[in-house]
């Protein structure tokens, strides 16, 4: 693996943690692709930190189960929004 990929991945990581980043928020932070943030997280990161690709999982694991909470919210203040 590249040297700046590797990076990338750690950069990514300690931003999600220290942030308590969604995939989406730290792929507009670094002007990537969720995907590419996703597979840094999840693949190539446990390649070259573990402990830290133990712990930015964490913080993702927790964001997946919430996001249907997020969405609901969104969806209601776009409704009301527009109802007032």
């Amino acid at each position: 693996m590249k040297k700046y990929i590797e990076e990338r991945a750690v950069e990514i990581a300690t931003y999600i943690i220290e942030n308590n980043a969604t995939v989406r928020q730290a792929a507009k932070q670094f002007g990537i692709s969720k995907s590419t943030v996703h597979k840094d997280c999840a693949e190539r990161l446990a390649q070259v930190n573990p402990t830290l690709a133990n712990e930015v999982r964490k913080v993702l694991d927790v964001n997946k189960a919430e996001r249907h909470i997020r969405g609901g919210l969104a969806t209601k203040e776009k409704y009301l929004g527009h109802a007032e």
